[in-house]
């Protein structure tokens, strides 16, 4: 009895019991963990195999977060596919759900920016406003929320406000002199209390101080004030207006004008109108030309794209803003040809 009372009292039989004890308890944990991840990893692949079909709910982008801590760059450019895919309404609604978990200062003010843009993009510019507002009032530096709420303001005609923030920029040391020049044009443009000639006469004088403007001004001096427009014809460059005149009605056309104008008489021999020169400096005018003069069964007509000299980007339509990147007045005409055959029966007008 005695013998055994010292064998169970041994330092080293305690050490043994001590040191197993904490091997099952380090195997149990380690085992518990590999079952936990495993099951993790499972539901993770499940959840990744939705997104691949498309399916990913708002709810698992917080789950994706907030359960296996997916970094939260990750998750914001899990979301902006539905954004490439032009889903606005699920890009907003992952971002709302996010804001709900996110405390960070830092992650909260980008998800409102995101919110804000998406709302932007998805046409929803009250929304928007308000959005970006929100932002300026915990952040009122943010050069970001301040650019889109100078887009906002412009799409809302709403140019008081828009030169408010063009000078919160300026104060910010934001290159914004074409902002101002566009917002100021704008304002006039838009003013119902001018009459059309003051109107124009003011317009005038605008571009002749910021040539920049000279798109907007022609466009307003066809629709409202065609005399003037061709009297100051010579200070237009006809290169950046070619398709505002190739589209004017025979009877909108000052063919006196024209007939001062070496490339206004090859556009108007290439459109039909009249018969002045024989060839064009311009390719596709010099091509129409000669297919008229070889009666061509083709009927070659002009079509024009519009390229942002900024980000490169083209679009069918001419803009003042470009829709991709926002520059101002940053679109160059590309003329191009265009077919159609023209029947054999069909007669000739």
């Amino acid at each position: 009895m005695d013998g055994l009372v010292l064998e169970y009292r041994d330092p080293l039989f305690g050490v043994i019991i001590f040191f197993t004890l904490i091997f099952v308890i380090s195997f149990l944990t380690y085992s518990f963990g590999l079952y936990k991840e495993k099951k993790s990893r499972a539901e993770y692949r499940k959840l990744l195999q939705r997104f691949e079909l498309g399916n990913l709910k708002e709810d698992d982008y917080v789950h994706l977060y907030t359960t296996y801590n997916l970094p939260f760059d990750s998750i914001i450019l899990l979301a902006s596919t539905f954004l490439h895919k032009g889903d606005y309404n699920k890009a907003i609604g992952v971002y709302l759900a996010l804001l709900e978990h996110v405390t960070e200062r830092v992650k909260k003010e980008e998800l409102l920016e995101l919110l804000g843009k998406t709302y932007f993009k998805g046409g929803f510019l009250q929304r928007s406003k308000e959005i970006f507002l929100k932002i300026l009032k915990f952040s009122p530096r943010n050069k970001e929320a301040l650019t889109h709420l100078l887009l906002i303001y412009e799409k809302l005609k709403e140019f008081e406000k828009a030169s408010e923030v063009i000078e919160s920029l300026e104060e910010l040391d934001v290159d914004v002199v074409r902002e101002n020049i566009y917002i100021g044009t704008l304002k006039l443009l838009n003013d119902p209390l001018i009459s059309f000639d003051k109107k124009s006469n003011q317009l005038l004088v605008l571009f002749k101080m910021n040539r920049i403007i000279e798109r907007l001004v022609v466009q307003y001096l066809l629709q409202f004030n065609k005399t003037l427009f061709w009297k100051n014809i010579h200070h237009f460059d006809i290169s950046k207006i070619l398709d505002l005149l190739w589209y004017l009605n025979f009877d909108d056309i000052d063919f006196d004008a024209v007939g001062q104008i070496a490339i206004l008489q090859e556009l108007y021999t290439a459109k039909g109108y009249i018969n002045e020169v024989q060839n064009s400096s311009v390719f596709e005018l010099d091509v129409i030309i000669m297919s008229r003069k070889a009666k061509s069964q083709f009927k070659i007509d002009l079509n024009f794209e519009f390229i942002c000299t900024k980000c490169k980007s083209i679009h069918p339509i001419y803009e003042s803003r470009c829709p991709h990147c926002h520059n101002i007045l940053t679109f160059k005409i590309e003329p191009e040809l265009t077919r159609r055959v023209i029947e054999a029966n069909q007669s000739l007008q």
